[in-house]
C-alpha cells in the first residue's frame, strides 16, 4: 500500500498503521474519541479560513486534514467493534437519498420551502426513531457544542418550523426594541438581572438575522474580521504620530478611524 497512488483506501491503511498497537505512532496510539475533538474543531475553522481568503491551494491541503479527521474517527469505532468507514459512507448515502426525495424518487417538490420543510419532517422522524418510546422533543439533539449564536440561530430555526415564529419582520424589529428597552432599565440596577436581558438582546438579533436569511455566526465573524482590519489601520496611524495610544484623545482615535473608512471607499 506504501507505493500505490493515493486513494480512500491507502488513507485508511494509513490511518491503521498509525495505530497499530506494535508499530504505530506513540502519538496517535494514545488518542481517544475526546482527545481529538479539539482538533476536528480546529480543522474545520481552518477550511472556514481558507475558503473566505479565497485560498484554494491551502483550501485542498485543508479539506485533506478535515477528511482525516473522519478517518480517524472511524478507526476508533472499528477498534471498538462500534462502526467502520463503510458503514459511516453507508449512513450519510442512505440520509441523502432519504432527505432529497425529488431528485432520488419522484416526489415533487419544486421550491425552496417544500424542500426545506421536506429535510426538517425528515430530520424530526429521525429524532423520533432515536427515542420511539416517547415524545420528542423539536428541540432534541441540538448540540450544546455549537457555538452560541449558532446554536440560537437552530432552535429558532426548529420552532419556526412548527409555526412558532413572526411573520413579519416588523415585529422582530419590535421585539429587539422591547429587549433595548428592557436593558436600559437594568443597566444600573441588578447586574444578574441585566446579563439575562443582555442574553435576551442577542437572541432577538439572532432572530433578525435569520429572518434576513443570513447566518449570525458567518456576520460575526465577518464583523469581527472588518473590525481587526480597521483598527490595524487605526495603530498605523497612531504610529504615524510618535504618539502613544494613551496620549491620544478618543476624538483624535475616532478621527483615525473614519480615515480607515474613507480610504477603504476610494
Amino acid at each position: 500500500m506504501l507505493n500505490d497512488s493515493p486513494s480512500i483506501n491507502k488513507l485508511r491503511w494509513i490511518m491503521s498503521e498509525l495505530r497499530d498497537p506494535e508499530t504505530g505512532c506513540p502519538w496517535d496510539i494514545k488518542q481517544t474519541f475526546t482527545s481529538i475533538i479539539p482538533h476536528t474543531i480546529e480543522e474545520a475553522y481552518e477550511v472556514v479560513d481558507a475558503i473566505e481568503n479565497q485560498d484554494f491551494s491551502e483550501l485542498e491541503k485543508e479539506l485533506g486534514d478535515l477528511l482525516f479527521q473522519v478517518v480517524f474517527y472511524s478507526q476508533l469505532g472499528k477498534e471498538v467493534k462500534r462502526f467502520d468507514f463503510d458503514s459511516v459512507v453507508a449512513s450519510i448515502c442512505e440520509k441523502l437519498i432519504r432527505r432529497h426525495p425529488h431528485v432520488f424518487s419522484d416526489q415533487d417538490l419544486s421550491t425552496d420551502a417544500e424542500i426545506k420543510a421536506n429535510w426538517e419532517n425528515e430530520k424530526a422522524k429521525e429524532r423520533q426513531e432515536k427515542n420511539s418510546d416517547e415524545k420528542v422533543s423539536i428541540l432534541a439533539d441540538i448540540p450544546k457544542s455549537l457555538p452560541a449564536l449558532s446554536q440560537a440561530a437552530k432552535i429558532q430555526k426548529r420552532c419556526s418550523h412548527v409555526g412558532f415564529d413572526w411573520h413579519d419582520i416588523n415585529d422582530v424589529f419590535a421585539k429587539i426594541e422591547e429587549e433595548v428597552e428592557e436593558v436600559k432599565e437594568e443597566l444600573h440596577r441588578d447586574p444578574q438581572a441585566l446579563a439575562e436581558e443582555l442574553g435576551d438582546l442577542m437572541f432577538a438579533v439572532v432572530n433578525l438575522c435569520r429572518h434576513a436569511n443570513q447566518d449570525p455566526e458567518n456576520l460575526l465573524r465577518k464583523a469581527n474580521q472588518k473590525f481587526t482590519k480597521r483598527f490595524h489601520g487605526v495603530e498605523q496611524q497612531v504610529e504615524k504620530s510618535n504618539q502613544p495610544f494613551d496620549k491620544h484623545s478618543l476624538e483624535e482615535l475616532e478621527r483615525y478611524w473614519q480615515n480607515v473608512k474613507q480610504t477603504e471607499k476610494l
